[in-house]
């Protein structure tokens, strides 16, 4: 097992599965301890963020020698009970950044919700348009390249012409109009099949 394949594995299960656990006991409680679920809510924001970031950055994170290691050890730190890593990231970077940009992204937001079907017809139709286009470019590719003159084309002709086709049969040996006697004519001599 490769090391990048467990330090995978050991991410997923450490900062995704088991972290999802904990919110999930601590909605499920009850008991109004907020600050549980304040906690919760607080780390898969940051891992949100840590997911968008992987995303965008996706080609460059690949050449950081250790990179998932380190984002591993990130995400334990931001869970651990006695770091409560979430907290601190969360009050000092995260709470600020989102505070000073909060009305923006808000607008933003509000406008992609009432134009979203507006968007996805746009989108849609863009697709479908130069996926047409595309297709038609294909098809003249291929039609370009039999009409070139290749062997291929001459051989899977269908018109019947037959001075197109290549023959497999060699004439020197064809003495008549019959190819099973062409084929008998080359067996060697003394070779009753």
């Amino acid at each position: 097992m490769s090391v990048e394949l467990l330090t995978k594995f050991l991410t997923v299960l450490f900062g995704y599965a088991m972290p999802a656990l904990e919110c999930f006991k601590a909605v499920e409680q009850r008991t109004g301890r907020t600050d549980q679920l304040r906690f919760w809510c607080q780390y898969w924001i940051i891992l949100v963020i840590l997911v968008i970031f992987d995303e965008i950055a996706g080609a460059l994170i690949s050449r950081i020698p250790m990179y998932y290691e380190v984002k591993l050890a990130f995400l334990v730190y931001l869970w651990y009970p006695q770091t409560r890593g979430s907290d601190i990231v969360y009050e000092n970077f995260v709470r600020p950044l989102v505070m000073q940009y909060e009305p923006n992204i808000e607008e933003r937001l509000r406008y992609l919700r009432a134009n979203a079907g507006d968007l996805i017809v746009f989108y849609l139709k863009n697709f479908t348009d130069r996926g047409y286009e595309l297709f038609l470019r294909v098809l003249d590719f291929a039609r370009s390249q039999a009409s070139s003159g290749s062997r291929t084309r001459r051989f899977f002709s269908f018109r019947g012409d037959r001075a197109e086709r290549p023959s497999f049969v060699d004439d020197d040996y064809v003495h008549g109009s019959d190819r099973r006697s062409a084929a008998r004519q080359r067996r060697p001599r003394g070779a009753d099949y």
